[in-house]
């Protein structure tokens, strides 16, 4: 199988644990890319958050993608398009606020280039870190999303977290595409709207076979694209439930997992039996 487009996380899959590509990885991405491979991007961050690491691995130069808020956003790296934008509703975000002070956990969203909450807290401040984006702390949510936004984040605890995303997974599922980017990040996106369904509509464009890609990933807002690829790659660092489900287990973000795909797959050409 000759694969023609590997679709990568960033955090916990690409990045090592400092937020940095190492040398070995780079090196492999650069390789595949000049054999005329696209690197795509695909997180839950905002677009801002992923431009520099889209800007190193060098994709505007080789006409590659990202895909921001979790498939809420595609963007041609080349031109600066925005190919495809999904986006909630004010109203759709002031029901998730009350939602979240009923379950009393935190919330933030993306107002402009700034993360909206109303009260400052460890996991707001890591999505800050994380993104680049700085926290704008306000007297009121609701007065402060009056346009449409992309996605929002319910944040708490991993162990408080999980007990409120079963419990709106059943109520929230006909109105959002809920999903975990990590233990303490509860995302909400527009029904329907996944990595997967991103990359879906990505490679219809590109003129791609699903069985041409690879999706790499490590967390559950990863799993849409991990099933929907030729080959579904989980991290070693992932969930014993993800990597059930992928149809291969590479080695950890710290151990240049992404490299050895890119080797193993790309490079050698090896085939899954």
């Amino acid at each position: 199988m000759t694969y023609k487009m590997i679709v990568l996380d960033l955090d916990d899959t690409l990045l090592q644990d400092d937020h940095t590509i190492s040398q070995n990885t780079k090196n492999s991405l650069m390789k595949a890319q000049e054999l005329g491979v696209k690197v795509v991007l695909a997180s839950g961050r905002p677009t801002y958050g992923m431009k520099h690491i889209a800007k190193e691995l060098e994709l505007e130069r080789y006409g590659s993608y990202v895909l921001s808020f979790n498939g809420g956003k595609i963007i041609n790296c080349q031109t600066e398009e925005e190919m495809f934008s999904s986006t909630l509703t004010p109203e759709a975000v002031h029901h998730l606020d009350a939602v979240s002070k009923r379950e009393e956990v935190y919330i933030h969203t993306y107002v402009g280039d700034e993360i909206v909450t109303e009260t400052e807290n460890t996991y707001t401040t890591i999505e800050s870190e994380l993104t680049g984006l700085p926290v704008k702390v306000v007297p009121s949510f609701v007065s402060e999303v009056t346009s449409p936004v992309v996605k929002v984040l319910m944040v708490e605890a991993p162990e408080k977290l999980k007990l409120v995303e079963e419990k709106l997974q059943k109520e929230l599922d006909a109105e959002f595409s809920i999903m975990r980017s990590k233990p303490f990040f509860l995302e909400f996106t527009e029904k329907g709207v996944t990595k997967g369904t991103s990359l879906h509509h990505l490679i219809q464009v590109c003129e791609i076979k699903q069985e041409e890609v690879i999706a790499i990933g490590d967390s559950y807002n990863d799993l849409s694209m991990i099933e929907f690829a030729g080959l579904g790659v989980a991290m070693g660092n992932a969930p014993e439930d993800i990597k059930k489900i992928a149809n291969y287990v590479t080695d950890t973000n710290m151990n240049d997992g992404v490299a050895k795909v890119v080797e193993e797959f790309i490079f050698n050409k090896k085939v899954l039996v």
